[in-house]
């Protein structure tokens, strides 16, 4: 059996994926923002290890590494959290905090971590149709558009990890678009059913006999045209290096 960690388990996508692995026999590691939210597992914390740490705060994300790491390798991570903010939000560290939550904290856990054998990332269909996000990452110089800075976010994941499956050695990277599903972030009426949202993503982190790539309910997908450019994947490694201090592979 696998050793998991889950982030952002506390409900919804990622509280179904923890339960499903551990209805499986593995050895989940569940994950909060704070010691409050933690409590949100109830009885479910009394079947797996549980992490805390706020993935908006590059030293929070350090310090959760490395208590990660004291539990010892884990065999995958889930970067199931995500957030999508209504209007331009900074991190204590003056960096975006849509793009930190969504893609420079998989990028810090992910290095930060001991290496772990895959790597399932969190993507959407809304990461295609993106122009010019390498120019305004931080969306400093563009009117605030809260859609298209998530949308964004999930293009840099999603090129981060085909970054990752094309230079990090014996790891496979894959990311997953769970669908629009009625989570606390989808809202009431997302089309998508949220007991399935999980699936492909436990499938992956568990062994399945696949090659990384992009998902969707089980079948792979072609994602946006720059994801597959090793110019574009390249120099979002570079910039997220520069913005965390984590040096990219």
């Amino acid at each position: 059996m696998a050793r998991i960690l889950v982030t952002g388990s506390t409900t919804g996508v990622g509280r179904n994926a923890a339960n499903r692995l551990l209805e499986e026999g593995h050895e989940v590691i569940l994950h909060a923002r704070n010691a409050e939210r933690a409590e949100d597992f109830g009885g479910l914390a009394a079947q797996a290890r549980v992490l805390t740490g706020d993935l908006g705060d590059r030293a929070e994300v350090r310090r959760m590494a490395g208590d990660l790491n004291a539990i010892g390798r884990v065999d995958a991570i889930i970067h199931n959290a995500g957030t999508i903010d209504d209007q331009r939000n900074e991190t204590s560290d003056g960096l975006l905090r849509v793009l930190m939550v969504n893609a420079l904290a998989p990028y810090m856990l992910s290095l930060l971590a001991d290496r772990p054998a895959r790597l399932i990332f969190t993507g959407s269909s809304m990461h295609r149709g993106h122009g010019k996000v390498l120019e305004d990452m931080d969306w400093t110089r563009r009117p605030w558009s809260s859609s298209s800075a998530y949308g964004e976010s999930k293009l840099l994941v999603t090129a981060l990890s085909a970054a990752f499956a094309r230079r990090l050695d014996g790891v496979i990277c894959h990311t997953v678009d769970p669908g629009w599903v009625p989570t606390r972030m989808g809202g009431a009426s997302a089309s998508d059913p949220l007991d399935q949202a999980h699936v492909t993503q436990c499938w992956l982190a568990t062994g399945a006999d696949e090659a990384g790539g992009y998902w969707h309910h089980m079948r792979r997908q072609r994602p946006d045209p720059k994801i597959e450019d090793h110019d574009f994947q390249d120099a979002v490694l570079t910039r997220f290096a520069e913005m965390t201090g984590v040096a990219a592979p």
